[in-house]
């Protein structure tokens, strides 16, 4: 049971115009740096690392690494219907001083891309929203796990998955990756790795002069469609 202690720790956590401005930037479910929060909440970096300390301490965010840079999200469904809440009784949110943009500012590069051997971009978030929707994959935290519909979805694709896949395999079935541009997840593992390298094979897209961005050719947008239901049009 939630003390009053407790409860107010939490909402002196919320309760400052700076960390209010931030969470409601992480309320589209992107994850976000240090520097483009501080950005949001017009305060230096120094003071934005302090408040992240105090909204981590409430469990109110969560912070992971990748790469080179450490990223901020909600840390669960639960704190953005307590924000929502907030918002709706307050009459409205924290306006941003700005839009905030991330990423790269290449507009084929935000559309698709590699990464790695996995697809990224719009494309990879579009199809890892899918995938979650037809309960083809399940995706919590770092962790990502492949049902059997989504062997059976994959099957009907033409994409060949171990059925039993190895506890200690060098690779994992499935993982989510975080987006660089999107700043959601998209996947990885074997299955990511799959999914782009049928891609190529089926002619679904074809790089930009030799670049890690990708179109997606006529027959892939149909592909796509009819795979998994989405649409590359916009």
């Amino acid at each position: 049971m939630v003390t009053p202690n407790q409860l107010a720790e939490v909402a002196a956590a919320i309760g400052e115009p700076a960390r209010a401005a931030m969470l409601v930037a992480l309320m589209d479910g992107r994850a976000l740096t240090a520097g483009e929060l501080a950005e949001v909440a017009a305060v230096t970096p120094q003071t934005a690392s302090g408040h992240l300390a105090k909204m981590v301490a409430a469990h109110l965010i969560v912070g992971e690494k990748q790469g080179r840079h450490r990223y901020h999200r909600l840390a669960g469904a639960d704190v953005a219907v307590l924000i929502e809440s907030m918002m709706r009784i307050g009459g409205g949110g924290p306006a941003l001083r700005k839009p905030l943009r991330v990423g790269p500012r290449d507009a084929a590069l935000r559309a698709a891309r590699t990464c790695y051997d996995h697809l990224a971009g719009q494309l990879g978030v579009r199809i890892s929203d899918a995938l979650v929707a037809m309960g083809a994959v399940e995706i919590e935290g770092d962790n990502g796990l492949v049902t059997r519909r989504g062997l059976e979805l994959m099957a009907e694709v033409g994409i060949a998955l171990p059925v039993h896949p190895r506890p200690r395999a060098p690779r994992p079935l499935c993982r989510p990756c975080l987006d660089w541009s999107e700043r959601r997840p998209h996947i990885a593992g074997q299955l990511g790795a799959a999914l782009c390298a049928h891609a190529f094979e089926r002619a679904w897209v074809r790089r930009i002069g030799g670049s890690r961005a990708l179109e997606v050719t006529p027959h892939g947008k149909t592909a796509l469609r009819e795979a998994f239901g989405i649409r590359t049009d916009g």
